[in-house]
């Protein structure tokens, strides 16, 4: 160790929620791989995994959390560590941070600022710290601060105001489009405002529909990034701070060591792929079934799941109707080829035939509409099922969000599986994103994963003849931004309006989505990639009289 040096070590770690014992080993085993590093710091709530949510109320959890905490304490031939652990005490549950080092606890802090937006509901389960936390380490004077308390300027004022040098922040910040460009915004205009170098470090993967993309950073006391590791994957990343001459703690750049920022389609992209592989995976399922119709859907979710499985772990299945067009089943066979996946085909005409034979005395003398469109998705649905409750693999649901939006799905249809990788993902986002990865497939002189004809056809649900999805909805070059303006910015019909829509097709839209909500909680989890998905983070009232 060179006198006068502080080396730091980002762990940009994929921690499972509840599996306190693993993290604690991922924990040792990350600091005993460090090499050189003085000090390794870990993402926030590291013992617990993020968010924990209502475990945090189990008695068991909190018993394990403390062994946790006392054998990561207890070691001694490991460097530094900062990790953070939801602290036990009568006044309540804090979100805590401990610096240990050498078998002993040099200090702890107390989350202050407590995030209840969003995806966020950290003020029901935690209370509020408040006193900075300044700890000396190798003659540096390291401030301490979890997530949301680098948005806030008081926190990090504070810790200033404390003593600090070099400020340490632990972060489990969720993935969403622009989100790592509006992070690095703020950490420059909070190192700018304090003068200090930051060290922000971030979990990764995913968490039921929320993604953590890493992307952990640097900054110096400018604002500009010293270092930041890749999006979407572990990464163990050392740097070194050194005093310059008037004394000031000061990163010690290297261009390799900044991973760029991806492309706003690539970026969603590894999202999806991220949130279904680790989905999948720490549910131990064996892998994925989902239903290939020959539509632009489909084709993307099942390019999702094989990147994210690997295609043994695949299958693919098309289940023609009598509405069935030959496009669709030759693309959707071009493209399982490509994949290499299991292929079926499974006809329902035999079970949508006994169907409507079962009830033709129910429904005689009504006239043909949507039900025997519902009828040919919930006979697929059954074959799905019976294929995943068989074979043990999950089901995916390849639904957009301009779909559940208006609810332009089938309730135990096409609705039904386990995840829903495209879910937040809107219809032209989807045909954006089959647009990239093609050109990325090119480019690396393969051959384009989703046939042309698959982009390029006008969308059907073919479920009667000669059916296109503006038969029964705006085009999605209108209807997107107009749910985007109401789900995502919460606009009102005029706002909404006075962008240049038309105000009727705006308020059917908008009652579209009143009227479907009963739909959406009945759905899978999905990857949350925007700034407001139909999750955690939308809580609209199913029974309403609220008029627009």
């Amino acid at each position: 160790m060179t006198a006068g040096s502080l080396k730091i070590a980002l762990a940009q770690l994929d921690l499972l929620v509840g599996d306190i014992d693993g993290n604690a080993a991922r924990v040792l085993g990350t600091a005993a791989q460090s090499g050189a590093a003085d000090l390794v710091v870990f993402p926030e709530l590291t013992l617990a995994g993020y968010p924990p949510e209502d475990l945090l109320f189990h008695r068991g959890f909190r018993d394990q959390i403390e062994r946790a905490l006392t054998r990561c304490t207890s070691a001694t031939d490991l460097p530094a560590m900062l990790l953070g652990f939801p602290e036990y005490t009568d006044a309540g549950i804090y979100n805590t941070v401990a610096l240990v080092a050498a078998g002993v606890e040099r200090a702890r802090y107390r989350k202050a600022c407590l995030p209840n937006y969003g995806v966020f509901d950290e003020q029901r389960y935690f209370a509020r710290g408040s006193a900075p936390v300044v700890v000396d380490l190798r003659g540096f004077r390291l401030g301490l601060l979890i997530c949301e308390d680098i948005w806030q300027r008081a926190p990090a004022q504070a810790t200033v105001a404390a003593g600090a040098e070099l400020l340490l922040v632990t972060n489990a910040s969720p993935y969403e489009q622009g989100k790592q460009a509006s992070r690095e915004a703020m950490l420059r205009e909070r190192a700018i405002e304090t003068g200090l170098p930051i060290v922000y470090v971030n979990l990764v993967g995913a968490q039921d529909e929320l993604v953590f993309d890493g992307q952990s950073v640097v900054v110096d006391r400018y604002g500009s990034v010293v270092s930041r590791a890749a999006a979407f994957v572990e990464a163990l990343a050392t740097i070194e701070f050194r005093r310059d001459a008037d004394g000031r703690a000061v990163p010690q750049w290297a261009a390799k060591a900044i991973a760029a920022p991806l492309a706003e389609a690539e970026e969603v992209y590894r999202a999806l792929v991220r949130g279904v592989s680790d989905y999948v995976g720490k549910h131990r399922f064996p892998g994925v079934v989902l239903g290939l119709s020959g539509g632009i859907d489909s084709a993307l979710t099942l390019a999702i799941a094989v990147d994210a499985l690997g295609a043994e772990c695949v299958q693919a299945v098309m289940m023609p109707s009598r509405y069935t067009s030959q496009m669709s089943l030759d693309d959707a066979a071009l493209q399982a080829g490509r994949l290499g996946v299991k292929y079926s085909v499974i006809p329902i005409e035999g079970m949508f035939a006994a169907t409507l034979a079962a009830l033709a005395e129910e429904f005689a003398d009504r006239p043909i509409d949507a039900t025997e469109e519902n009828i040919q998705s919930r006979c697929r649905m059954q074959l799905l099922m019976g294929l995943s409750n068989k074979t043990g693999r999950m089901l995916l649901t390849t639904g957009n969000k301009s779909e559940v939006a208006v609810g332009y799905a089938t309730l135990y249809g096409d609705m039904a599986g386990g995840f829903a990788p495209i879910k937040d993902c809107s219809k032209l986002l989807v045909y954006r994103l089959a647009e990239w990865l093609n050109a990325a497939t090119l480019a690396a002189g393969e051959t384009a994963i989703i046939p042309a004809r698959v982009i390029e056809r006008a969308p059907s649900a073919e479920l009667r003849p000669d059916q296109k999805d503006v038969d029964s909805l705006p085009p999605y070059e209108i209807l997107d931004p107009i749910l985007e303006a109401f789900i995502e910015y919460d606009q009102s019909v005029e706002e909404i309006v006075a962008r240049g829509f038309d105000r009727v097709t705006v308020s059917r839209v908008l009652d579209l989505v009143k009227r479907n909500e009963y739909k959406r909680r009945q759905a899978p989890p999905g990857v949350r990639v925007s700034r407001r998905a139909f999750g955690r983070d939308w809580r609209y009232p199913i029974t309403s009289g609220y008029r627009r």
